[in-house]
């Protein structure tokens, strides 16, 4: 990509950041939830760790809620994507030479500069709570769940310009999240289901990152799970990113 492209993502980014840090209630928002499933979920795994072979619960429990930040948080990016086309801004950027793919990129970059500072804080407390993860691993795990909130920024903003509703977006996104996460294994192993609940769960992609993460916190940086997790998040991404840049392409035409 040129020097070109990546000017015009820093300028998008950087109105984009401005703009979120005016108003910050959902940055807060968004790590306020994750906080209390720590305080107040976590101590409740405590005498359930040696039934699913963890030794630490908050080991087993951080890598979810990074992951459910990333989901969860991400995918409500598409709203704010709303007000802007509601106000003339997205027809704004439309009439200038810039990139569609940088009118995404930018405001990626918003996102996962906010899904960082958010997943860091997580982290942070995690380690202070007691949870045992190597430096290595944690940096993986967080990796990880910055590409996944990228691929859930991304389809949110294609989905936002797709449905130019959030009295139908909203909806949508609750049909999405409720499978994700009850399915994924984020607050409870699938171990601990019926078989045929576990197979259910093999379908879904994100139960498959939710492992690859608790992988990598592990200090296990290689084997099978840890490679499907990031082949799956890889995959979203790359569909995900194409999908908000078709998007972008097609508001021009």
């Amino acid at each position: 990509m040129t020097a070109t492209f990546w000017r015009e993502s820093y300028i998008i980014g950087r109105r984009q950041l401005r703009t979120a840090l005016r108003n910050p209630a959902w940055v807060l928002i968004g790590i306020f939830q994750p906080i209390l499933y720590l305080f107040l979920f976590g101590p409740l795994l405590k005498p359930l760790v040696a039934q699913f072979g963890a030794t630490n619960a908050y080991t087993f429990f951080v890598p979810g809620m990074l992951v459910q930040l990333g989901i969860f948080g991400a995918f409500f990016a598409g709203f704010s994507l709303i007000g802007e086309w509601r106000e003339g801004v997205i027809e704004a950027e439309r009439v200038t030479p810039a990139s569609r793919t940088a009118l995404l990129v930018g405001r990626l970059g918003r996102d996962l500069l906010q899904l960082l500072v958010q997943a860091l804080i997580l982290v942070g407390l995690g380690w202070v709570l007691g949870m045992r993860a190597s430096f290595g691993g944690a940096a993986l795990g967080v990796l990880i769940t910055l590409l996944v909130g990228g691929a859930c920024a991304a389809a949110s903003n294609a989905l936002a310009l797709t449905t130019k509703s959030e009295d139908v977006m909203a909806p949508v996104i609750n049909v999405v999240m409720m499978p994700v996460l009850l399915l994924s294994g984020i607050l409870l192993p699938m171990t601990l289901g019926p078989t045929w609940l576990q197979k259910a769960s093999d379908f879904m992609p994100v139960r498959h990152i939710v492992d690859a993460v608790r992988t990598a916190f592990t200090g296990t940086v290689v084997g099978s799970g840890l490679l499907w997790g990031i082949v799956w998040t890889l995959v979203l991404f790359v569909l995900a990113l194409w999908w908000g840049t078709a998007t972008f392409r097609k508001e021009n035409a």
